[in-house]
């Protein structure tokens, strides 16, 4: 039998964590943020915010968890057509093929990201990353759980030609990383034989915008070429306006990740005809079933009408968040790491205790009353979880008892209902 399909449990569950490319491109994205943030101070330019920042950040965090499920499928159904129907027997993957490999990559993923502006189930899945209201390294994490999957369904004729799957799920940990580097405000036009060829950040702001102008333009990741043979290549120009129309209005990854997949839902439920209950999923955007009303004309956002989302958020919670998001890092690298001590079983369980604790961050942003006893519960758990799961030295299980016990007087102090709101302070 095929050597992936026999092996399926320990890959589904193991092997991902220990060849997981997003372990190792972590620490460089990182830095990159690190590095956009302390510009952003020194210039003043105002272009991160803070709660739009956390919640871009946790929604990466529990993100990565979904990887394990896309390593599995790469290496379950990509290794089965590679094994039975690839053209090519032998690949070597040297530097020349690896570099085709990524411009096959990158020539997908330009028709699957222009799908996903098009088709009302692909939308679903990439809008979450298009409900950032603002463009910096924090929104290029902004992505959907579901679109991983939904971006390998397309990769496959990559293994039909003989390319190892391995080496594809690689290089689009590659591909990706590169595109995480467009997502900001700080790099002007570049030069112009670089924005002829490639894609920069002022291209991938203009596709980010909502300005109508810009409205699904510049779907290239690595080159720009395909937009400019395609039709679907803008220049920018006029001050871009970042966000989405029928924005979810939330911190709450749930909500981000799920929002416009409740709104087909909602339409296909009140559709009278059995058919477009159906079809609804895979109709372009904006079309309607027969019997509901048509949606209203979209009035343009722009600089003056724009109204971004905020909330008041608990005092006490900047700080808070800031500790917790290196907390939510480390329990993330003993999820997806390749050397974490911790079984595959135990990984699973962190990364359920991570989506607690993202969750729970957006109840801190928005003063949920639900927010102190659940967080007080999740503290418990996750310490538990650290010092149960690890083969720690006496010193480490006394920090994180002092860390444990530092939250819980901390949620004591500011999350409990009726605590101070933090509303003058929302920047």
């Amino acid at each position: 039998m095929n050597l992936f399909l026999d092996s399926f449990p320990s890959i589904l569950l193991a092997a991902p964590a220990e060849t997981n490319i997003y372990a190792l491109i972590t620490p460089f994205a990182l830095g990159f943020m690190l590095l956009e943030i302390g510009l952003n101070a020194y210039y003043k330019r105002g272009l991160i915010t803070f709660q739009e920042a956390i919640a871009n950040f946790g929604t990466a965090l529990g993100n990565q968890t979904m990887n394990v499920l896309v390593a599995a499928g790469v290496y379950v159904v990509y290794g089965y057509l590679w094994d039975n129907y690839r053209l090519i027997d032998s690949i070597e993957m040297n530097v020349l093929n690896y570099f085709l490999l990524f411009l096959g990559v990158d020539f997908i993923f330009y028709w699957v990201h222009r799908w996903g502006h098009h088709i009302n189930i692909m939308w679903a899945a990439h809008s979450p990353h298009h409900s950032a209201e603002e463009m910096n390294f924090f929104v290029a994490l902004r992505a959907s759980v579901t679109q991983r999957l939904f971006s390998f369904f397309f990769f496959w004729p990559l293994t039909i030609i003989g390319f190892p799957p391995a080496a594809i799920y690689a290089i689009t940990g590659v591909h990706l990383f590169q595109a995480f580097l467009h997502h900001t405000e700080l790099v002007g036009k570049l030069w112009r034989p670089i924005e002829a060829i490639f894609t920069t950040p002022s291209h991938h702001r203009v596709h980010h915008g909502v300005n109508f102008r810009y409205l699904d333009k510049n779907f290239g990741e690595f080159l720009i070429i395909w937009d400019r043979l395609f039709g679907t290549f803008a220049e920018e120009h006029e001050k871009v306006v970042y966000g989405m129309y029928n924005h979810p209005k939330s911190w709450n990854p749930i909500t981000i990740n799920f929002h416009y997949y409740r709104v087909l839902w909602r339409d296909a439920v009140a559709a009278p005809n059995w058919f477009d209950k159906v079809r609804i999923w895979f109709m372009p955007l904006g079309w309607r079933p027969a019997g509901l009303p048509e949606k209203p004309a979209m009035i343009e956002i722009t600089p003056q009408n724009q109204v971004r989302y905020q909330t008041d958020m608990f005092a006490g919670g900047k700080l808070y968040l800031v500790v917790g998001a290196i907390w939510g890092i480390l329990l993330m690298m003993m999820v997806i790491r390749g050397n974490s001590p911790w079984s595959v079983t135990e990984r699973w369980m962190g990364a359920v205790l991570l989506w607690y604790q993202i969750i729970n961050w957006s109840g801190i942003l928005s003063s949920a009353r639900w927010l102190f006893r659940a967080e007080a519960i999740r503290v418990l758990l996750t310490v538990a979880a650290f010092i149960g799961f690890s083969p720690l030295e006496p010193f480490y299980i006394g920090v994180l008892a002092v860390v444990g016990v530092f939250s819980l007087v901390w949620c004591w102090r500011y999350f409990r209902v009726g605590s101070e709101l933090l509303a003058s302070e929302v920047v």
